[in-house]
């Protein structure tokens, strides 16, 4: 009995210390975010960039590690919620705010608080539609770190150190709004494989634009990171648009028979 007890106890320690690797990166993904608030404030809005690209890193890994040491748990998925609202909520709209929206007053807080508000709501939305964390599905509205890295990608390859230069200046507060509104819409956005070759191989699309986006980011020199990003974010736009009009004439073709 006291032997199966101390069985148990280990096994629970053990898991318990699994867990400690993918929420430490979930921790450190959360500090990125809260440097990066820092930074937008100080004026070093290329570093606040720089830290929620870090912030997506910590995100991505602390997922890979959960399955490598196939562990996880609601606290993780809590965890992990709430340091995406700090890292792809808050910090980004602290960067758009300061770096392009801050001459507007209130305007321009509410404005950028739209994007928090509706990141929040995407993750909670998201936390209480998956039953198996472990299973990855598509997304239902556009991922809070894509939008997050969209959004703070813009002011990094379009601010000059003092504004968002001219033509796209014009486009700020469109992008916001739609990045926002993407994030609580149905619009399907497909989840990242697993590193497995029959994942990978089930979705050479995904692949073949991952190849290109490298190329394309070496030889500008990151100036095409933001289009890479928008392409992403057009992507499940105009699939959903193309499956409604797909749709539609279906229905069409069904009545005529009928």
């Amino acid at each position: 009995m006291k032997q199966s007890y101390l069985k148990d106890k280990v096994k629970k320690n053990f898991k318990l210390s699994k867990a400690v690797i993918p929420n430490s990166f979930t921790a450190l993904n959360a500090l990125c975010g809260y440097i990066s608030i820092v930074q937008s404030v100080n004026g070093n809005y290329e570093s606040a960039f720089f830290f929620i690209v870090f912030a997506g890193l910590f995100d991505l890994f602390d997922g890979i590690l959960a399955r490598l040491v196939k562990t996880s748990s609601e606290f993780g998925v809590q965890l992990d919620s709430l340091s995406d609202v700090i890292s792809f909520g808050v910090a980004p709209a602290f960067l758009i705010y300061h770096a392009s929206l801050q001459e507007l007053g209130w305007i321009g807080i509410l404005l950028s608080g739209i994007f928090v508000v509706f990141g929040a709501f995407r993750l909670a939305r998201f936390n209480v539609q998956v039953s198996d964390y472990s299973v990855k599905t598509d997304f239902k509205g556009l991922p809070i770190p894509i939008a997050a890295l969209t959004l703070s990608s813009f002011v990094w390859n379009f601010h000059n150190g003092i504004v968002i230069t001219s033509p796209f200046n014009i486009f700020v507060i469109p992008l916001l709004v739609v990045l926002s509104l993407l994030m609580v819409s149905t619009v399907k956005y497909n989840a990242l494989p697993k590193l497995s070759l029959q994942s990978l191989k089930q979705k050479p699309v995904f692949i073949g634009f991952v190849i290109v986006s490298l190329v394309a980011l070496i030889m500008s020199k990151g100036d095409y990171l933001f289009y890479i990003f928008l392409v992403l974010v057009l992507f499940g736009i105009f699939r959903a648009i193309f499956e409604l009009f797909t749709k539609s004439q279906n229905n069409d073709t069904a009545e005529e028979i009928n």
